[in-house]
């Protein structure tokens, strides 16, 4: 009959073994989680920048991230939906498929404030803001899961303007017929451009700027931290100019395969994106400096009101449509008349039913 090796019953073996497996477990634990992160300049970026401050954030809340850096965003998301990466970095217009209410911040005309007749831009960041403190709250904890996703984080990339070819088309009559840019993963912005009478024209993030400059579009919506990488001041030229009446302000958002992360990271990375805020503003704030004051241009005081019950009836239909989040509109409504509380709308305490 044979019999194991006596060294293999020894005390120091069993140590020796029990060291190996407790080792092997910590090397698991502490396996990369890799992020794809979507930046139209790619590692060289803003949001790049930011995220890599967020990887090592987030090194003391149990995770190592590894960042893997894209220019192309829908790339970034059929990775992370294939599982090549743990989380992404992208466009809310992108990531509302996985959360709809995070997704739904960016609804058209949702974070417009309108003061003595004239856009307070700085006070639709306030709105902005507000909102994303909520969602980033532990109270909101349930709502920024979605099955297997979360929303890791919030932040903007601020205000998106009608920018034209022609100042001749700064009217909604006058845009009718028009060639205007829609990504056509986002309903809204369809929706949106056929109510005036447009032409919706389908586009995404790497050819947005080259089809504007060369003339197949008239007209596109995008905030200042474009125009330099985009080369907007070409399709722009001497004809066209930037409506200082945004139609949206933009997120950028963090979404997570919640299962691949430690438990209470989802409140721990959504707070730290909260505190980028500003660092986000002064960005967005410095690229609206860095435009020429010319190319900018006032809509007529008697014109913008028009325009927001315009946007407001737009954004009410496409809720009921199901593509914007009810809730959301609520919430967004509630941060504006904190905001500016004398505006008529804050006479009923809901938006939507």
């Amino acid at each position: 009959m044979s019999h194991a090796p006596r060294s293999f019953l020894r005390p120091q073996s069993l140590a020796l073994a029990a060291a190996a497996l407790l080792s092997s477990v910590a090397v698991s634990a502490q396996a990369k989680n890799v992020v794809c992160v979507w930046d139209v300049a790619g590692k060289t970026g803003d949001v790049f920048a930011a995220a890599t401050d967020y990887a090592l954030a987030m090194q003391k809340h149990g995770a190592t991230l590894e960042l893997k850096g894209y220019t192309d965003e829908r790339v970034a998301i059929e990775d992370f939906r294939a599982g090549q990466c743990d989380a992404v970095v992208a466009t809310s217009f992108r990531t509302r498929q996985f959360n709809n209410i995070a997704g739904s911040i960016d609804s058209i005309g949702s974070t417009l404030i309108i003061k003595n007749g004239k856009v307070d831009i700085d006070a639709g960041y306030e709105v902005l803001r507000k909102v994303i403190q909520v969602f980033s709250s532990p109270a909101a904890s349930k709502m920024m899961v979605d099955g297997n996703y979360e929303v890791g984080g919030i932040f903007p990339l601020g205000a998106a303007y009608p920018i034209v070819r022609d100042r001749k088309n700064n009217t909604v009559e006058s845009l009718a017929g028009k060639k205007i840019a829609a990504f056509d993963y986002d309903k809204a912005q369809g929706m949106m451009i056929q109510r005036i009478g447009a032409q919706p024209v389908s586009v995404d993030v790497s050819n947005l700027g080259t089809k504007f400059n060369n003339g197949l579009l008239d007209m596109v919506t995008l905030p200042a931290v474009a125009y330099k990488p985009f080369e907007l001041q070409k399709g722009i030229g001497k004809t066209g100019g930037i409506g200082r009446l945004p139609i949206v302000i933009p997120t950028v958002q963090i979404m997570l395969n919640k299962g691949k992360f430690p438990e209470g990271f989802g409140d721990k990375s959504r707070q730290f994106w909260l505190a980028q805020f500003d660092r986000a503003l002064n960005i967005v704030k410095t690229a609206e400096k860095g435009i020429p004051a010319a190319v900018w241009e006032d809509f007529p005081a008697e014109s913008i009101p028009k325009y927001a019950v315009m946007y407001r009836e737009a954004r009410l239909d496409i809720a009921k449509q199901g593509i914007y989040n009810k809730t959301t509109l609520n919430v967004m409504k509630k941060a504006r008349c904190s905001v500016n509380p004398s505006d008529a709308e804050c006479a009923t305490p809901r938006e939507i039913d």
